[in-house]
């Protein structure tokens, strides 16, 4: 774990590989309770059998919007707890994201007691005066509290800070090392990384590393919260192989290897189920259902409650055909996979 001090020199050493952003496996009525043994089994899955070097816990594809502050407490304390005796070394990454700074504070207090390495605060998602607002919430976390900061740019929030705006905050408190940057302006990170080049930066439009990014500096070599484990298995290691080309600096390799694979394919074919609803088409979503769908396709458990919690919508029939098609064309499934995704197998 990097104290503030050290959060700048640590980030630009520790933050490199694949970060896996874990799903939260529901159970019970109506979803009102967890599976633990489901998600222990998750992150064994990620940190053992696929060896990916870092963890992205209770953000988006969590839904921690719908958990209690104990859930997601005890989510980062049972993550920590099987991921370390896998790999000492796998790094943690905890979004403390909340509405109310005090519930942000509690939450971030707790991932550094607990030992994780990193927190990352999302934009505030209500009453936000811009980026004036979230400079004085991250003030408020840092200066009660002793480690990494990570900013999360997402369009979920409902704001996106401008290069600048995240610039000003860069400056303003020495914690903040690494952002992730999830608006899908390239242009912002660009400009980002011109005003605050100190700043570990992860651009999910990833057409950026093609582009020779990463060898310029501009990005790091992270993926800092993503959902890796549902691109690959341990016998297909695709998105391992294509990052590792990328990493490696051979560009032209990696965007020969993603046509071949399917993984260009893949993209297209899920039809965007993981981030759009579409009753509401200009809304950026972490769609908790279809993520646990694709995963329980791939035999991962997901819980007997496969759905996400309110306020998300059931997820449809017709984006569960089209993900287990993706699937299939992709090579992750074979044709007599379960079409219900209600599989909730361990591995």
């Amino acid at each position: 774990m990097a104290n503030a001090k050290e959060a700048r020199t640590w980030a630009h050493s520790a933050l490199r590989g694949i970060g896996d952003s874990l799903y939260t496996p529901f159970s019970g009525v109506d979803g009102d309770d967890i599976d633990w043994d489901a998600y222990r089994t998750l992150v064994r899955y990620c940190v053992g059998e696929l060896g990916h070097p870092m963890l992205w816990l209770t953000s988006g594809v969590a839904e921690f919007w719908s958990l209690t502050m104990d859930e997601r407490k005890r989510l980062l304390e049972v993550a920590i707890e099987e991921a370390r005796s896998l790999n000492p070394d796998v790094v943690i990454q905890s979004c403390t994201a909340a509405t109310s700074a005090k519930d942000c504070l509690e939450l971030t207090r707790h991932a550094q007691e607990s030992g994780a390495d990193i927190v990352y605060i999302q934009t505030p998602m209500m009453e936000l005066h811009g980026g004036e607002g979230v400079l004085r919430f991250f003030r408020y976390i840092a200066d009660r509290t002793d480690i990494a900061l990570g900013m999360f740019n997402s369009p979920s929030s409902g704001y996106v800070l401008s290069a600048q705006e995240s610039a000003r905050i860069v400056e303003a408190i020495p914690a903040v090392c690494a952002t992730k940057e999830g608006s899908f302006r390239p242009a912002q990170s660009r400009m980002l990384h011109e005003l605050a080049p100190e700043l570990v930066i992860w651009e999910c439009d990833t057409t950026v590393y093609r582009a020779g990014w990463l060898k310029a500096g501009i990005v790091g070599p992270a993926q800092l919260g993503t959902t890796g484990y549902l691109f690959e298995t341990p016998k297909k290691r695709a998105i391992s192989e294509y990052w590792e080309l990328i990493w490696s600096g051979k560009l032209l390799e990696a965007m020969d290897y993603a046509q071949a694979s399917g993984l260009d394919q893949l993209e297209l074919d899920m039809r965007g189920w993981y981030t759009r609803y579409p009753g509401r088409p200009d809304y950026f979503t972490h769609w908790g259902g279809s993520f646990k769908y694709a995963a329980s396709l791939l035999g991962l458990p997901i819980g007997d409650y496969p759905h996400s919690r309110p306020p998300q919508a059931l997820l449809p029939e017709e984006a569960r055909t089209q993900i287990r098609a993706a699937f299939q064309r992709f090579g992750l499934i074979d044709e007599t996979a379960d079409a219900s995704g209600l599989i909730g197998a361990s591995r």
